[in-house]
């Protein structure tokens, strides 16, 4: 199915051939990659180590517009620069937390008045769809504050990325990168009926993530196959290839991509982008779609994928060995039993299927969902169904097709246009019993489950045809290629008149005299100092896992009310992975407070003769340790809420994202990369002394000199900080984005 090959390419006569020997005159031919084209569009700067570029559009949702709008006018923002949408599709529910949620979506719509922006309402489209129906065009690049940004199939460099990344395009900055490699997927063959997008995305991301083959890479799709799948097909592998941790995406346009843009209302965004004779790449996969098999990811990764006629051959070999992991990563807070998963016959069992969101609540996959359950039943058994087309238009397009009406006969229920299935917020399943859902992801606790309060269910991804064969067959796990089902040719008949309607379109026509909507629960950054000349942080938390989370290090689900009130999200800080860690980072803040305000703590004091170090110029904060932080989501919040309660530095071996990293950058947040080889066991509670970080910072070093305080012994260790723009450093010295913005401005 797929196929890696760990070498450069080059293109020669229109397919890719392996390069013999690299060198330089070779490599630059990367600049013929359809990627590069489109990177150097959009530069403001021929540096050849580092690409600064600007972007086309902004969006952003409901979990993350309200915290980049008020770090952006706290930086100066008077007007959104350039097309900025504020979606409304995952704070959407309520039902909770009084005014809150709707409170943001005020605070949006009022933002969008004042500062001249695009606002969709709630429920009216998931944040990608809109952007692929409203905002792609071939040649653009849109930067948006969620990972799965990505609009590669229609000809768009989509990227995810944190909050302080969206704040620097509105106030005119640029988002800085190295120059990245490019992956060539060499697309074959034709899919065998009943595969569908996410069979093909879940082979890949089970290749490639658990290596880093295209880690921070730019993955570019060509090849014959391209033509044998239809738009939804490619997109629902496109918006997947953020859980491979690429940095972006970009494939050849044709034929099909200009009548989508036809479709809807905008058929002057086409123009064809294909592979350049001579074009050089990195290394390549091969994907051949005519030997897709249907796929399961189990608990709790994308990347945990095997096919669904392997699970069904050795049901409690691969459940147990799933369980195994998935109880290793939840510590002990409570035990999760997939082998209950398994009936008396050997047969494994759903409960529970949702076809959702950016990656499932396509027209197409809805549509060949029905053909599988028409005239059929789910039954009225413990499994349900449940589908959110991910936009207005599909929802009228599905209703006027009859498709759901096919669906709702069969007992499957309709819900409005909504992100919460991917990230724990509604249709949480039964304790210990498995969720399957064509969603972007399964990480722990997505489906809204609380281990620290005993109360587990999982999530298993699978496409929306396995997931309609399983209905089928009343929750036993079942492929769509073992179904006879006759697939109806339809097409998807874009009507956005909705959009019309409902959403406000401002840009360029923003009133500054207008106030912004403030909610009770809406508050502004707290004061961040600058960095001293040294640093000494404790580890307030220390994660062995092989890879830590964004959902662990602030997690979905409930706390989404929070978002826009920095002070209280902050409390749920690694609240499901190290409870005692929010106190911890709290009373070490205390002493940097107290330092500060001129009271010089005992205990500060005893550790800084340990090492000859200077109180009054030393910060003093908490600190994380992990082995790879960062996977997942873009949230900004990730690093902010560290920030807020006193984080100075993380530790690691390998941060999982750049886009995590950035955040760290962005939030002040020091980070810190260990050589393997230093063998030091870190613990809750060490202390590490940092001599002369600011200066050495600031003079472009990448390696430091520190100490490691443990149980009143002290350990020499060097720690790395690699990669940094002269603009990277001085936020960090600053003390925060914001910090630096505010200092250009004196």
């Amino acid at each position: 199915m797929v196929e890696l090959i760990n070498n450069g390419v080059h293109i020669k006569s229109g397919v890719p051939v392996p390069v013999e020997q690299t060198d330089t005159a070779i490599t630059k031919n990367r600049e013929k990659t359809m990627a590069y084209k489109i990177f150097r569009e959009h530069e403001v700067s021929k540096d050849e180590t580092k690409m600064r570029l600007k972007f086309d559009a902004l969006i952003s949702h409901d979990i993350t517009f309200v915290n980049i709008i008020q770090t952006a006018r706290a930086s100066g923002m008077t007007e959104f620069p350039i097309p900025y949408v504020l979606t409304n599709c995952h704070n959407s529910l309520c039902a909770v937390g009084g005014t809150i949620n709707a409170d943001d979506h005020a605070f949006g719509l009022s933002a969008a008045k004042k500062y001249g922006g695009i606002f969709v309402p709630p429920n009216q489209a998931v944040i990608h769809q809109y952007a692929r129906e409203k905002l792609a065009g071939c040649g653009k690049m849109i930067l948006g504050s969620d990972s799965h940004t990505r609009y590669g199939c229609y000809g768009t460099i989509g990227v995810g990325e944190g909050g302080g990344e969206l704040a620097k395009q509105l106030l005119s900055n640029t988002y800085d990168i190295d120059p990245p490699e490019v992956v060539l997927v060499w697309v074959e063959g034709t899919p065998p009926k009943g595969i569908g997008p996410h069979d093909a995305a879940l082979a890949l991301i089970k290749e490639t993530f658990p290596i880093g083959f295209v880690k921070d890479k730019v993955m570019e799709f060509a090849g014959p196959g391209i033509s044998n799948i239809s738009m939804d097909f490619r997109i629902g592998i496109d918006v997947m290839t953020t859980e491979t941790s690429c940095l972006t995406s970009i494939w050849e346009t044709d034929e099909l991509v200009s009548r989508f843009y036809e479709n809807v209302g905008r058929a002057e965004a086409f123009r064809k982008l294909e592979i350049e004779e001579g074009a050089y790449y990195d290394s390549m996969i091969k994907l051949d779609l005519s030997s897709l098999e249907s796929m399961i990811a189990l608990p709790f990764h994308p990347s945990k994928a095997v096919t669904i006629h392997e699970l069904q051959r050795n049901p409690e070999r691969i459940l147990k060995e799933a369980q195994d992991e998935c109880n290793a990563e939840l510590d002990g807070q409570v035990l999760l039993d997939l082998l209950s998963c398994i009936n008396e016959k050997g047969e494994v069992i759903c409960e529970q299927g949702i076809i959702v969101g950016c990656a499932g609540g396509m027209y197409e996959n809805i549509s060949e969902a029905a053909d599988i359950l028409r005239s059929r039943s789910i039954g009225d058994g413990y499994f349900d169904l449940s589908v959110y087309p991910s936009s207005s238009p599909i929802s009228l397009a599905i209703t006027r097709d009859g498709i759901s009406e096919i669906l709702m006969q069969a007992g499957a229920v309709f819900k409005p246009a909504f992100c919460g299935p991917c990230f724990g917020a509604g249709d949480t399943p039964a304790n210990n019993t498995l969720s399957i859902r064509h969603a972007t992801r399964n990480f722990a606790n997505r489906e809204g489950s609380k281990p620290s309060e005993g109360q587990i269910s999982t999530v298993a991804l699978m496409d929306a045809r396995s997931i309609a064969a399983t209905a089928l067959n009343g929750g036993v796990l079942t492929a769509a290629t073992d179904i006879d089902y006759e697939i109806t040719p339809r097409e998807y008949k874009y009507d956005g008149s909705v959009y019309d309607i409902r959403c406000y379109d401002g840009f360029g026509n923003g009133d500054s005299s207008l106030e912004l909507r403030l909610g009770p629960n809406i508050t502004d950054w707290p004061d961040f100092p600058k960095m001293e000349d040294d640093m000494l942080v404790s580890l307030s938390a220390v994660i062995r896992d092989d890879v830590t989370t964004t959902d662990e290090l602030i997690p979905s689900g409930e706390t989404s009310s929070f978002r826009s009130n920095p002070i209280a999200l902050a409390e749920f800080t690694l609240s499901r992975r190290v409870p005692d860690y929010v106190a911890a980072s709290k009373g070490i803040r205390s002493f940097d407070e107290a330092r500060r305000g001129g009271t010089i703590p005992v205990e500060i004091s005893a550790l800084l003769n340990l090492v000859g170090g200077d109180i009054n110029k030393t910060s003093i904060g908490s600190s994380i340790f992990a082995n790879k932080p960062g996977d997942g989501s873009a949230r900004e919040q990730a690093a902010s809420c560290q920030k807020v309660l006193g984080g100075l530095a993380n530790f690691c071996f390998e941060y999982a994202t750049k886009r995590y990293r950035s955040n760290c950058i962005n939030w002040g947040i020091v980070p810190f990369v260990i050589s393997g080889e230093q063998d030091f066991k870190w613990e809750p509670g060490d202390w590490i002394y940092i001599p002369g970080i600011r200066e050495g910072i600031l003079s472009g070093n990448e390696t430091f000199n520190a100490k490691v305080i443990s149980n009143g012994n002290v350990h020499d260790i060097t720690l790395e900080c690699a990669g940094l723009s002269d603009e990277e450093r001085t936020i960090l010295t600053e003390g925060c984005l914001m910090n630096y913005y505010a200092s250009k401005q004196l």
